[in-house]
């Protein structure tokens, strides 16, 4: 059902990882240990978004994807999570939508107690961006939206269908469920995603969703695919 690789070409791709660092490090070793076990020609590790919100170190899974890893490439794709995140950093007027969104988790692993500024949650937008470290800044600057290896496609949501890839919307491609998920096709490529938890990967005839709910007790979920073939890393949940 997955269209295949070009050759020479080993992707790994992680679904939502919602500041479960602990699982991530896990996780991390386990594609390392199928890299040494199996040594590639190219590693691409594909990020699908959502990082932040809800888990308990935030900051940590950040400062974990921005990190650039000897001897393979990553790409990093902007998930909802993180367009609230952007929108509240730029416009306090939002900090209290993304806090009720998940994101008092991501203040509290950044040493802000958001409950001190219930009253008045606007305020809370200068001392974040004065306490985020550049390296996080930037990083959220460069996620991108979605992703193309040959006939396969990564993003955080989904895409509508009727409208051509350059043209769909970044909010769909970050926010998008029902509208994708029920739509018949035919596709014009293969969508890789995550965005909604499920129990356990998802493969199906014109989508794949790897959001294996990890911050609600699931495992975190990566996607590996080689050629034609396809298989799956995970570790299980862990507070």
């Amino acid at each position: 059902m997955i269209p295949p690789l070009p050759a020479g070409v080993r992707l790994y791709v992680v679904g939502d990882i919602h500041g479960c660092a602990t699982m991530l490090d896990r996780l991390t070793e386990e594609i390392d240990a199928d890299i040494a076990r199996h040594p590639a020609e190219r590693v691409l590790e594909v990020f699908l978004g959502d990082y932040v919100d809800r888990g308990a170190d935030c900051a940590g899974v950040l400062s974990r994807v921005a990190a650039e890893v000897p001897g393979r490439e990553r790409v990093r794709l902007m998930g909802n999570h993180e367009d609230a995140m952007v929108e509240a950093l730029a416009d306090g007027s939002r900090m209290d939508r993304w806090l009720a969104f998940g994101g008092d988790a991501t203040l509290r692993s950044y040493g802000i107690e958001p409950n001190e500024y219930a009253h008045a949650p606007h305020a809370l937008q200068p001392i974040v961006q004065s306490v985020i470290p550049p390296e996080h800044t930037s990083l959220l600057e460069r996620l991108a939206l979605q992703h193309r290896v040959g006939d396969i496609l990564f993003v955080h949501a989904g895409i509508r269908q009727g409208v051509a890839l350059e043209e769909q919307d970044r909010h769909d491609l970050m926010w998008i469920r029902e509208e994708f998920y029920d739509a018949p096709g035919p596709w014009p490529v293969y969508v890789v995603h995550g965005h909604t938890p499920v129990a356990a990967p998802e493969v199906f005839a014109h989508r794949a969703n790897l959001d294996t709910g990890a911050v609600y007790g699931g495992p975190l979920t990566a996607l590996v695919l080689e050629g034609d073939r396809h298989r799956f890393i995970s570790v299980p949940y862990e507070a």
